[in-house]
């Protein structure tokens, strides 16, 4: 159908096949649906039980932190950002990540980007809610977040549009928002086929509640394909507005470190970086467990690959930019605060970004590299760890040394920033988990048309 309304893919060539070979249209649907309808494994139940006791750990770090205040962080005068922002801005990151493989791909007519689309989309929805928690905890009365929202109020008491925390609230509602639409549309085919193969009364019910009555008619995709590529222009933008919007928390403000122009470029290509690493961390471990190979093949690795690859030189290039523009201003304050994060308090968390996300993914200049699935699996984690350092570097070594050495000090996260931390990546397992239980992780129409056309290429 999609081929027929005018959005067929263009074949692009490659050594390493988008699908395996031998797959038919019935193999795709009954693998993918057999994720789903069958009891969970042994390793699911292990991984959840896991990923839910970290879960557990974030709710008790709330509760805490509702009892006692942000007191039980570590953040003082001056850093009164701590980890909570810097968790905010990395979580936001990686779900950009999905929004590029899903919209802007399908846009320019990839087809490797069948295998992993959905599962990336879904990455997005649960860091963008991860990404959420922090802001509205580190209000420190979270229960006034409506504050934010510019809703008719009767005492005409409006947000502070001036404030970075009203343009948060907004760019993560909106791409929140729009995510969710795109991701939930795309399923509806899929929800429709697990409705048509469920076992069981209350199954087929809920999966044909969600599946809105699709039959595929001609009527159906139809209105599917028009709504599909309109949200995905819709979402293209944002990948660019939401992380830009991001950056302007830090460079509207005249702390030494933080004005700068470079921000907001700079911003978009580290949270596509960290965004596609994690697409790899998520998609190897998921191909192993669940034998996804025939689905997310070594293509689909090399592509992630060089699309970080690509990533990590542009965020190589800020770094060097950054630092070339604080000496070349002049500025004594802008030169100091670079230096500062060179050789100061934090200058090994400093140097450690450096090698995690400018020399470790030099290696994917090597066609074994980008082969090597282990290899990528490690790459992956190293360009993670380092893209939470940078944000780390560059909220903390900023708020640790302004204007006046008077009001110097430093930072050090206590037990309560670490577990609040750890508590919101369990929070993201369990949901990718549930996601992986209940929800088919790769486009099933997707996959059998594509399978359909290359049985007619032949």
């Amino acid at each position: 159908m999609a081929q027929s309304l005018g959005f067929r893919s263009h074949p692009v060539q490659s050594t390493s096949p988008v699908v395996a070979p031998g797959q038919t249209a019935r193999t795709v649907t009954e693998s993918i649906s057999d994720l789903v309808l069958r009891r969970p494994s042994k390793a699911w139940l292990v991984l959840f039980s896991i990923s839910g006791s970290l879960t557990l750990l974030l709710f008790v770090s709330v509760a805490y932190l509702l009892l006692r205040g942000v007191g039980i962080w570590g953040i003082n005068i001056p850093v009164g950002w701590g980890f909570a922002i810097v968790n905010f801005v990395w979580w936001i990151g990686i779900g950009h990540a999905g929004t590029l493989i899903s919209a802007i791909l399908l846009l320019f007519r990839q087809q490797w980007r069948t295998s992993i689309n959905r599962f990336a989309e879904a990455m997005t929805l649960f860091a963008v809610a991860c990404a959420g928690l922090f802001p509205l905890l580190h209000m420190g009365r979270p229960w006034f977040a409506y504050w934010l929202a510019p809703y008719p109020a009767a005492t005409g008491v409006w947000p502070q549009f001036h404030s970075p925390l009203v343009w948060d609230f907004v760019a993560i509602t909106v791409y929140g928002t729009v995510s969710l639409v795109f991701w939930y549309i795309g399923l509806v085919p899929d929800l429709a086929t697990l409705r048509d193969r469920g076992r069981g009364l209350w199954r087929r019910r809920i999966y044909g509640f969600l599946s809105m009555g699709w039959r595929g008619s001609a009527g159906h995709w139809k209105n599917y394909e028009s709504a599909y590529f309109l949200l995905a222009a819709l979402a293209t933008p944002l990948v660019v507005s939401v992380h830009t919007i991001v950056s302007f928390d830090f460079a509207t403000t005249v702390l030494p470190g933080w004005h700068n122009t470079l921000f907001p470029p700079y911003f978009v290509a580290g949270a596509l970086f960290s965004g596609l690493a994690m697409v790899l961390t998520i998609a190897i471990p998921l191909r192993a467990a669940f034998h996804l190979e025939k689905f997310i093949t070594l293509r689909h690795l090399q592509n992630l690959g060089k699309l970080m690859l690509a990533a990590g030189l542009v965020v190589a290039y800020s770094y060097l930019i950054e630092a070339f523009t604080a000496w070349y201003s002049g500025n004594v304050y802008e030169e100091y605060a670079q230096l500062y994060r060179a050789v100061g308090q934090y200058a090994p968390l400093f140097w450690l970004q450096i090698f995690c996300n400018v020399l470790v993914p030099q290696i994917l200049w090597w066609p074994r590299a980008r082969r090597s699935v282990p290899l990528l699996f490690v790459v992956s984690l190293f360009v993670n760890l380092g893209m939470w350092l940078e944000r780390f570097t560059i909220v903390v070594s900023s708020l640790s040394r302004d204007y006046l050495p008077s009001i110097w000090g430093g930072y050090t996260p206590t037990f309560w920033d670490v577990a609040t931390f750890v508590g919101s990546i369990g929070l993201f397992v369990t949901l990718l988990l549930l996601f992986i239980r209940y929800l088919p992780v790769i486009s099933m129409y997707e996959m059998r048309e594509l399978v359909e056309e290359k049985k007619v290429q032949g």
